[in-house]
């Protein structure tokens, strides 16, 4: 089954705190040559069938409307994954 991966940034030009704690953490275990971290959300929509354009339109307004804050947050990606192989 395919797999539609939507993935959310907080807007670049706001704060994140949770990236800024992790840059910290990252430089406290000696690793400086990272300078900002931004920490984002990924959904997975597992798919039934199909992926057809009306789907992925169902996608990107679900990912407007529910998945992401319109006022903090960027949609920045809708992928569509193909099935994994069969072992």
């Amino acid at each position: 089954m395919p797999t539609i991966v939507v993935e959310v940034m907080p807007k670049a030009e706001l704060l994140d705190p949770q990236g800024k704690a992790v840059v910290g953490a990252l430089s406290r275990l000696g690793r400086q040559q990272f300078t900002d971290v931004r920490i984002g959300k990924r959904f997975e929509l597992t798919v039934e069938g199909e992926v057809t354009e009306a789907v992925l339109a169902d996608v990107r307004t679900l990912a407007d409307d529910v998945l992401s804050n319109s006022v903090i947050e960027d949609v920045v990606s809708i992928t569509v994954l193909d099935a994994a192989p069969t072992v």
